[in-house]
This record gives structure tokens, sequence and C-alpha cells, in this order.
């Protein structure tokens, strides 16, 4: 029998100078319940339960009092939302919410510029996965980019989980990388030129790739936990593609059935992902190659990110210096500063990424 089967539970023993008081406070204020004390005539240990916890409280024993939290719906609707508790013995009850909203960390504009054969910025990541950091600094910490690579191809070492963001791109650069999403269908492939937006809390698992697969994501803020979920089985029963998550749609943008319509600048077209559409305009995510142009007038933006990958081609970006841009270049443009693309090459392929839309 191995360990894991051979174990009923897990208790954590906390230590309690008076008994009687700290089984009060844990079962009237917490909500836990008492399941066994011992001995009758005199009680020193007594085991309670509740919230997927089990507590031993030993009156008497060394050690410290330790740290207990507890994930509420609502934090505010426990104990007059007092946000945190000392019981008798000294534990410290913390009082959070179960599925906080992202922190964001207030935005460091800068100039970013990453070069396609810097591997100054890379490593091994979740899973196996090399990532190459496309936004070293992460602006303060608001905004991560990646690409991310699974070099000998097949199945995937994943799992079912989500993440609490405020925006998660994937785009995939060459490759296919075959995907399961909560409420979308069947497992799909995602291919070299498609995407999709991750809401938050939207579940998912990467099954399998083809050798060489490159994708690049985008992520707010910069660090998220990746939570597993162990009891959703995907692919789900139900086909829910207009399910809202927190705010967001669930989108899977296929490039071979595309369309090319005009991008801001005259003389460019831009394949629209309908991220803009599927997140309420907080962000969009566009496509853009020269239609009968090479270059773009000046130009400044006030948002919180605008992110240039090259796809394919070359360009120059013109800022307060020129930089010349190849595939796999990336170039991220703060606010307000003046800057124009030229000379783009005919075959030029860009991957905007803007925040807001």
């Amino acid at each position: 029998m191995s360990t894991s089967t051979n174990i009923r539970a897990a208790e954590v023993v906390l230590p309690c100078p008076e008994l009687a008081p700290t089984i009060a406070f844990f079962v009237d204020v917490l909500g836990f319940r008492l399941d066994a004390i011992a001995p009758a005539d005199a009680p020193r240990t007594a085991l309670l339960s509740g919230h997927g916890l089990r507590l031993r409280l030993l009156q008497g024993a060394a050690g410290a009092p330790g740290v207990l939290r507890l994930c509420c719906d609502d934090p505010a609707r426990v104990a007059g939302g007092a946000g945190e508790l000392i019981a008798p013995n000294g534990t410290r009850v913390e009082l959070v919410a179960a599925e906080p909203p992202p922190e964001l960390p207030p935005l460091v504009p800068a100039l970013v510029l990453t070069r396609a054969g810097d591997d100054a910025h890379r490593g091994v990541g979740r899973a196996g996965m090399r990532y190459r950091d496309l936004i070293p600094g992460r602006l303060g910490g608001r905004f991560i980019g990646s690409q991310i690579g699974i070099v000998a191809g097949g199945p995937v070492p994943d799992y079912v989980h989500y993440h609490i963001v405020r925006f998660q791109l994937i785009y995939c650069l060459r490759g296919w990388v075959r995907v399961v999403y909560e409420d979308q269908g069947p497992p799909f492939e995602l291919r070299a030129g498609d995407c999709v937006l991750q809401p938050p809390h939207i579940r998912h698992r990467v099954l399998e790739s083809s050798p060489g697969l490159e994708v690049l994501e985008v992520s707010c803020p910069a660090e998220h936990e990746t939570f597993a979920d162990h009891e959703l089985a995907l692919p789900t029963a139900e086909l829910r593609p207009e399910r809202d998550f927190g705010g967001q749609r669930f989108v899977h943008h296929q490039a071979a059935s595309a369309r090319w319509d005009a991008w801001r600048f005259p003389g460019f077209l831009a394949r629209d992902t309908g991220i803009a559409a599927a997140t309420a305009g907080l962000a969009d995510v566009r496509v853009i190659r020269p239609h009968g142009a090479d270059a773009t007038p000046d130009a400044r933006h006030d948002g919180e990110l605008l992110l240039w990958f090259v796809l394919a081609g070359s360009v120059t970006w013109s800022g307060p210096r020129d930089e010349s841009l190849a595939a796999g270049d990336c170039v991220v443009v703060p606010p307000a500063l003046p800057h124009a693309l030229t000379a783009c090459s005919p075959d030029l392929e860009l991957l905007e990424v803007r925040l807001p839309a």
C-alpha cells in the first residue's frame, strides 16, 4: 500500500493553555464542530473539524500557536468584518477573500526592447516549459510578457488549472498545441497565428504539443497564482461560448478564417482577434501588415501598454533613437513617447497588444 492511500486524514496540532475557552472560540465564532474530547473527567485534548480542516487542541503542550487562514466568500460578514482575530490560545486567525481580485501594482512606464537572440532572460518554468522574458522590468509588476517554448513536443505534464488575472493572452507563434477549456467544447489545436483570450477563473489544460512549439503570453498583473482544480474534469458537458468569466468572454481566434480590415494608420491592414469586444474594451490584440505604405506617422499613446512583437519581416522603430527590428524582436512603448514605424518590409507582420483598447 502506498503512503498516500494509507493516510486517512491530516490534523493541525495547536497548543493551548486552557482548553474550554479555545474550543468555544473555534466552535461559536468560527463555525468548527467538536468531534472528540478526552479524557472525559478532565479534558486535555479536543478534536475539531470544519471548513476542510481538522484541528487538535492540546492543553499545556509546547509550541507556537500558529496562524490559521480562513478563505471566505465575504470576509466582512465574519466576526463583524474584523479581518483578523486572536484565539484564546494565541492562534492568529486571518479572514481573507477566497478568490480576491488581482492586485494591480502601480504602472512604472518604460521603453523596453528585447531581441530574439538575447539569452539573458531565458529560463525553465512550470511543466518544463522554456520561458523568454519580453518585459524584464515588468513595468513595476503590472505586466509580464513571455515567449514560451516546448522543445520535444508530445504530451504536456499539465493539469486542470486557472488563474486570477486581469488580462491574459496566448498567441501561437509556431507549431501547434492541443488545449481544452471549461464550457468551450472538446479539445482543439491552437496553430500558428491563432490566439486565445483566457478570462479570469476559466479552467483549462494543455494536453500536447508539436515539437518546437512556441507561444507568446501577455498577462496582467505580472505575478499571479496558478490554482489547480482537482475536481473538475475537462472537457465539460456544456457548451457555453457566451459565458461570462469575470466580465470577459473566452476567445478562440483562428487566423485561417480571419478578416483583414483597415488599421488606424492608412496604408496598413489589421487582423482583429475579437479580444476588444470580449473584454469590453479592456484590451485589444491585432496583427498588422503593410498595405501600400511602409511607414506610419508620428504618434503617441496614453494607455497602460503598447507592445509590438515582430512575427515576420522587418521594421524600424523610430523613437528617441532608431532601432531595426526583425522577427522575434519585441518593443514596449511607454505613454506619451513620440514614435513611428518606418522601413516596413512588404512581408512585415506585427503583433500589437494594447491596454486599454
